[in-house]
């Protein structure tokens, strides 16, 4: 069994990695399944082969404070590159391969990189003003000599720049430091245990990996690097092959591996945890999901400017983990407050806060300073809306604290919509109609209307088999645990909902359709329609 590297021991996540790679030096850090080859990297070849890289950077004039970006996938290269760049002091920008090409341009405009490594089969990078190089160049360096010296680094040193998703508007990067990563890894709980092997469909560009990276190393995790394009029978077979102790998915994948008629046959006895996050698993498909795999499943909820949030426990019930995120983990506090800041009493709808050493430095700037530390790179104007100066983080998240303490999420704060004076958060008009006969996946959007100024619209993917939903079928459903006003005034059924880079409902794509529709309505609409509106 893989020996913890406790959290205070260190101040750096790269002296963690250099312990790891003596203390657990053949225990692997990655495993890239691969489609034809299985590839693997021991915690002591990712050592050695980061000192390769970090030369290479180096020469290429990479130092303490200058960005490197990875336009790569989910891959062991990137987590070596990752390492490199951390020991020589840079600064990592991970950039999806499936971002826009816009979304792209707007990231390496405002960071300004030193270096972009790329895939040359892969994306199209932008042109940019930094060397753009293969990542094949750079895998060659796993074996090269180390920087004449290394940089001294401190616990504040800025070591990553993570993007949202940008589906409001160009995505703006959270800065995190080697602290913010320590107090991750000191608030992680049932998903990372000593020797853990875990299966996460994350994009490596996102936080719930480029944050992870002490835990990951000082619990000697094997992360199992999922394939991409994700498919359900290949993760079960890569589950059961890897001996899989911790598997993650979003609602939608975990839907889709019950599906598979290879569940049943896998042999999954190493597994311990299923965990999920991104959306609500409907209770009878926790109980469903939970039997089949023989173990607790847990949800997790944060976001990026946060890192860490709440979960779900492994005692939890199947309803906890349908309805709710679960309480604060160690090291967060949790506030629910109304538009003016002032808490709001349990069981009331306000927006979500959260506070915790893992909480980002603040937001890049447009024209960040060419110093080297936090203060310079932020922009100070665009965090103050949303980190606080005593830490407190704004989710952009409306939510309720249930009884027993746990945070029942009610939707994002962008995707509330009135109707009719009436405030409707998606969320939680989705948690019920997710539970409505025939109903196998939904979202529901807002979309503007003349009379009552915006309403739901509800885009349903049906069970297969069954009933077709209907649209008053559906808002009876809601009415039984909803306010009237709150069920959805159309129905869409469609054979899948879309989804953003990150693998959640892309929620702009289906408000765009959803007001596209409503405008071939125009006109179509009769004085009776617009009566039975008024009358909800």
């Amino acid at each position: 069994m893989p020996s913890r590297i406790p959290v205070d021991r260190h101040r750096t996540v790269v002296s963690v990695l250099r312990e790891a790679a003596h203390v657990n030096a053949d225990a692997e850090a990655y495993v890239e399944p691969g489609p034809a080859q299985r590839s693997a990297m021991t915690f002591a070849e990712w050592d050695r082969a980061a000192d390769g890289v970090a030369g290479y950077l180096a020469g290429r004039g990479v130092g303490k404070g200058d960005v490197v970006c990875l336009v790569l996938p989910s891959s062991i290269d990137y987590a070596v590159l990752y390492a490199a760049a951390l020991r020589l002091g840079a600064i990592t920008s991970g950039i999806n391969p499936r971002m826009g090409a816009a979304e792209m341009t707007s990231i390496i405009e405002r960071t300004r990189p030193l270096v972009i490594v790329a895939d040359s089969g892969g994306a199209t990078v932008p042109a940019a003003p930094g060397d753009v190089v293969d990542k094949a160049d750079v895998r060659r360096a796993w074996s090269g000599p180390p920087p004449a010296s290394w940089p001294e680094l401190r616990s504040d040193d800025p070591v990553a720049v993570v993007w949202t998703s940008g589906t409001t508007g160009k995505p703006k990067g959270a800065i995190f430091d080697h602290a913010n990563l320590a107090a991750v890894a000191a608030g992680t709980d049932v998903l990372s245990h000593p020797g853990d092997r875990r299966l996460s469909p994350l994009p490596f560009a996102h936080v719930g990996y480029m944050t992870r990276a002490w835990d990951e190393i000082a619990n000697a995790v094997t992360t199992i690097i999922t394939p991409t394009p994700w498919r359900a029978d290949e993760a079960i077979e890569i589950m059961e092959r890897e001996r899989v102790t911790v598997a993650q998915g979003v609602p939608t994948q975990w839907a889709l591996m019950l599906a598979s008629d290879r569940l049943d046959a896998a042999d999954l006895s190493t597994l311990r945890v299923a965990g999920t996050g991104a959306a609500r698993m409907p209770a009878p498909m926790v109980a469903e999901l939970r039997g089949r795999l023989g173990v607790p499943v847990v949800v997790r909820y944060t976001s990026t400017e946060t890192s860490l949030g709440t979960g779900t426990t492994p005692d939890s019930s199947d309803e906890e983990v349908a309805t709710t995120v679960g309480r604060p983990v160690a090291g967060v506090e949790l506030a629910i407050v109304d538009d003016e800041g002032a808490p709001v009493p349990d069981g009331s709808v306000g927006r979500v806060l959260l506070r915790s050493g893992a909480a980002m430095r603040g937001y890049w700037a447009a024209e960040p300073g060419r110093g080297r530390s936090v203060r310079e790179l932020v922009d100070d104007d665009a965090t103050r809306g949303v980190l606080a100066s005593d830490g407190w983080v704004t989710t952009g998240d409306f939510g309720r604290r249930t009884p027993e303490g746990n945070l029942q999420l009610s939707g994002r704060a962008h995707e509330r919509y009135i109707r009719g004076g009436y405030n409707v958060y998606p969320a939680e008009v989705e948690g019920v109609l997710g539970a409505a006969p025939g109903v196998g996946e939904v979202a529901v959007v807002g979309v503007p209307d003349p009379v009552l100024g915006e309403i739901g619209s509800a885009f349903v993917v049906p069970v297969p088999g069954v009933p077709t939903p209907e649209l008053d079928a559906l808002r009876a459903h809601c009415r039984t645990t909803l306010a009237d006003y709150k069920a959805p005034d159309r129905l869409h059924l469609v054979p899948a909902l879309p989804l953003t880079a990150m693998a959640k409902v892309d929620k702009a794509a289906l408000a765009r359709r959803a007001a596209q529709l409503e405008s071939a309505r125009d006109g179509a609409a009769t004085i009776d329609e617009t009566k039975e509106q008024l009358s909800r």
